[in-house]
């Protein structure tokens, strides 16, 4: 309904159509009361002139106006309706209010409860809400702009041509609060001609016009090392990190004149990288993966210790030596690839024939190496931290995709079966005492407490502690049976540093192990010709 009627409705005021108050004792003498009312209505001259007005209105489109029309034939008429319930012997009604009268007031006004929405409607409460996004990021404030630029002018000062690459670091730390090792390539970023000297307008134009004074670190550092225009940081865009770090860190001095161990450290720590933090697997590392992962805080941690493998988390040294040497032992014509073969032996022999023939199928992982049957490096790499390590999630989800055979994302009883069978005969090749089928699997449930019994999801590995204990069921027979007879010394060690990782306590084994073989050798023949390592 119009707004406009609701009001006019609302102005008509019942008393004015003096109608008749029956007494409830006497029944009325009429008994067509209103018929003989409304007839009357429709005799008067001012319901006639009311009628043809609307008619006129209805034709012409205009808008009704009852308030002003009903009000004029009410007032008229209110002396004539008291004659005919006198003829017809109805007491007379009692006198009506004057239009003046305190009564007449009160009921000619409104509720305020009926007149404040209408009102609210028709005049409405403009708020304004401030800016809560900006494409490029929110500007600075006042005080902190003004900050900023005062600790620019204090470093440019003395520079006042500009800054070298080698002169950037200092501003990189200190007034950007960024790792120093992304000082090149920040250095890049405010001097996209190469012109070799970044300026104090050049500072100012990227870091506080560009809006990156206001961002998070994790925003900083994705929008330095990403290329322009793009929407995700690639492996080669952590290149300039690792050349200055290579170059700087005093903890990987001794690798300066060693290059090709520089260069497989460097890819070692970038396949790290993405192995843990590019969850999609696409090689594409995107703002929300790089903010998930703990890669910000290695990072930082560069600046702060000189030990680089103290830094456990991608850049340790001692953790890349552990991978090269394992991928150098089991490549044995060194062509820098490995086969089924090759890949059999790993870990003397601990894993099966069907898991293998997985991995080579390219299920878990699409190799890159682009040559049919072989392994790259870096797939290697993928390999190694998955196989060492099962409790983290991407080893989980590497392993998943190699026992879910139909790819339905459901590990079921036939497809436990079919990798334990090899399981199996190799304990009996061994004159191990076998282990019944049914008992595995019960205990294989027990492990993981799957919700539905005879399925086991992703997700229900990812919600055990014990999920990497089942994969070692399947298809490696040394961890198995470590598991079966487990030492007390190691679960004590375990329960001593929780912090470290399966993978961390691996490297941390496997490195000694390496260096005292590596002492022998050397003792026994001389210094090693061929020696993988240089001395440090």
């Amino acid at each position: 309904m119009d707004i406009v009627g609701v009001e006019e409705v609302r102005l008509l005021d019942p008393d004015l159509l003096h109608l008749p108050c029956l007494s409830p004792l006497k029944p009325t003498s009429s008994h067509n009361i209103a018929d003989e009312l409304f007839s009357h209505w429709l005799s008067l001259p001012e319901t006639a002139s009311l009628v043809k007005c609307l008619i006129d209105e209805a034709k012409s489109g205009t808008p009704t106006n009852l308030s002003k029309s009903y009000s004029t034939i009410n007032v008229s008429g209110a002396n004539a309706l008291p004659s005919l319930f006198l003829s017809n012997g109805t007491p007379p009604l009692s006198p009506r209010s004057s239009p003046g009268s305190p009564r007449f007031s009160r009921q000619r006004a409104s509720p305020p409860s009926l007149r404040s929405p209408l009102r609210s409607l028709k005049e409405p409460k403009h708020e304004l809400i401030p800016q809560f996004y900006f494409l490029n990021g929110r500007p600075p404030a006042k005080e902190l702009k003004e900050q900023c630029i005062s600790m620019v002018d204090h470093f440019f000062s003395n520079y006042i041509d500009g800054l070298h690459v080698d002169e950037f670091k200092p501003i990189t730390k200190e007034v950007c609060k960024l790792p120093s090792y992304l000082s090149p390539a920040l250095f890049r970023k405010m001097d996209p001609d190469c012109s070799g000297v970044v300026t104090r307008d050049a500072f100012i134009k990227y870091w506080i016009d560009g809006n990156m004074l206001t961002m998070d670190t994790a925003s900083q550092i994705y929008n330095i090392l990403k290329q322009q225009d793009c929407k995700y940081i690639r492996q080669a865009d952590f290149k300039p990190l690792l050349d200055e770090l290579l170059a700087t860190h005093p903890g990987l001095q001794f690798l300066r004149t060693t290059c090709e161990f520089q260069e497989r450290y460097a890819e070692t720590v970038i396949y790290r990288i993405f192995y843990y933090i590019n969850r999609s697997g696409t090689g594409c590392l995107t703002l929300r993966e790089l903010k998930r992962g703990n890669l910000i805080a290695a990072m930082q941690q560069l600046d702060e210790e000189d030990d680089i493998n103290k830094i456990i988390r991608y850049f340790s040294y001692e953790h890349f030596y552990v991978i090269y040497c394992r991928f150098w032992e089991l490549d044995g014509d060194h062509d820098c690839f490995i086969d089924k073969d090759n890949l059999m032996k790993y870990g003397n022999h601990a894993l099966t024939y069907r898991i293998v023939d997985r991995i080579f199928s390219q299920v878990p992982r699409k190799f890159t190496s682009n040559v049919e049957g072989k392994m790259s490096y870096e797939d290697f790499v993928y390999f190694i931290l998955a196989e060492e390590d099962k409790s983290c999630e991407p080893s989980l989800e590497y392993w998943f995709k190699c026992i879910d055979l139909d790819g339905n994302g459901v590990i079921t009883p036939n497809e436990i079966q079919f990798f334990f069978e090899e399981q199996l005969h190799r304990m009996e090749s061994i004159t191990q005492e076998p282990v019944h089928f049914n008992d595995i699997l019960c205990q294989i449930i027990d492990m993981i407490k799957p919700e539905e019994e005879n399925c086991i999801t992703l997700q229900d590995l990812k919600g055990s502690k014990l999920s990497g204990n089942v994969f070692n069921i399947l298809f490696n027979l040394n961890k198995f049976m470590a598991y079966e007879t487990r030492d007390p010394f190691l679960i004590r060690q375990e329960r001593e540093d929780p912090s470290l990782t399966e993978w961390d306590r691996f490297a941390q084994r496997e490195y000694v192990r390496l260096s005292m073989e590596e002492d022998v050798e050397e003792v026994s023949n001389g210094s090693a010709d061929d020696s993988l390592e240089p001395r440090f």
